[in-house]
């Protein structure tokens, strides 16, 4: 039996403690918050797990195998790090850390103590995610063009990082599974529509090899809630909507041919539109964070490294970031990710 160690009981801390008390070989031994109101909140519901104001309890306490890292996101390198240093495994919450250099500082880390190091990139174990990953990988949808995506709603809004670092390392993440690469460039632009001084919103265009562009759009200030990414090959077309209650995936058998028509002029007649049926296969639900958290327990009990959300993948994400977040503070201009 694995026993679990959460830090952070505020918005997705409560979530790991259920999913931990809920898979086999694992439990939610104990939880850690600032806010002793939410602490009791969860004994109402958890009255076997254990509680404490002091993250470090949990660190020290011999009787805790893994941590669960929910806490702001500037704390998770020291808190990562210390756990670490103490021999516990961690699964911490996305983005690993604000700076490329301290993700690969943790990772040196990880491996020196033999311990399992995974980030919570929860979307590469949502089933339509995977389902979109093999239908890309048959060839099905021909060569790639393009993607974007589209992550808004009003709120919730933050105050620890902008809406680029809230909602963008879903799709950065997303986008790097499914093309199996980092982008090599960025550009963006972003803005602070709500006068703080953290961007509500932002656009991006990432440059992946193989001639493929992914564009996204975050924001913290739009009337829809949307989590939808659209992939375009020149075979067919696939929309995945995670909001869509008829089922995320929807293909569309569409593509642009070329004529063989000859015209004495070169005109716009060269391309024609083909127009044909859409297919919404049918994917078995399943509560990616749920698969996720199996999965954390499955390496710490196999002592081997992810290969879905472990450091290096955190690393390739954190450094887009910082990449996208450098081109919106210089207006836009491309920066390059070596």
């Amino acid at each position: 039996m694995i026993n679990v160690g959460i830090i952070g009981c505020g918005h997705w801390g409560p979530n790991h403690i259920r999913i931990f008390s809920q898979i086999t070989n694992s439990q939610a031994f104990i939880c850690a918050d600032i806010s002793k109101e939410r602490l009791n909140k969860i004994k109402e519901l958890y009255p076997s797990i254990k509680t404490t104001t002091d993250y470090k309890e949990i660190i020290a306490n011999p009787e805790v195998n893994a941590v669960c890292i929910a806490s702001p996101t500037d704390t998770h390198y020291k808190i990562t790090k210390e756990a670490l240093l103490n021999g516990k495994h961690v699964l911490c919450e996305k983005p690993l850390t604000l700076r490329f250099q301290e993700c690969e500082e943790l990772k040196e880390l990880a491996q020196k103590k033999n311990l399992v190091l995974m980030v919570g990139h929860v979307f590469v174990f949502n089933a339509g995610i995977v389902w979109l990953k093999q239908y890309i990988k048959s060839g099905e949808l021909g060569q790639i063009h393009y993607a974007h995506s589209t992550r808004t709603n009003l709120g919730p809004f933050r105050y620890d990082v902008n809406a680029l670092w809230d909602l963008a390392p879903h799709d950065i993440s997303i986008f790097n599974f499914l093309f199996d690469a980092c982008p090599v460039s960025v550009s963006a632009r972003g803005q602070k529509c709500l006068g703080t001084q953290l961007e509500d919103l932002a656009f991006a265009t990432l440059d992946y090899p193989d001639n493929i562009i992914a564009n996204l759009h975050v924001s913290w200030i739009d009337p829809k809630k949307i989590r939808e990414i659209t992939i375009v090959g020149d075979k067919k077309m696939v929309v995945w909507d995670d909001l869509d209650s008829l089922g995320p995936i929807k293909v569309y058998d569409k593509h642009v041919e070329k004529t063989t028509t000859f015209y004495e002029t070169y005109g716009e007649f060269q391309l024609l539109s083909r127009e044909g049926s859409i297919t919404i296969p049918k994917i078995s639900a399943g509560e990616p964070l749920k698969s996720q958290g199996q999965h954390f327990i499955e390496c710490v009990l196999k002592n081997k490294d992810s290969e879905l959300a472990n450091a290096q993948k955190a690393i390739d994400v954190v450094k887009t970031l910082q990449a996208v977040q450098q081109s919106i503070d210089k207006k836009g201009e491309c920066v390059k990710i070596s």
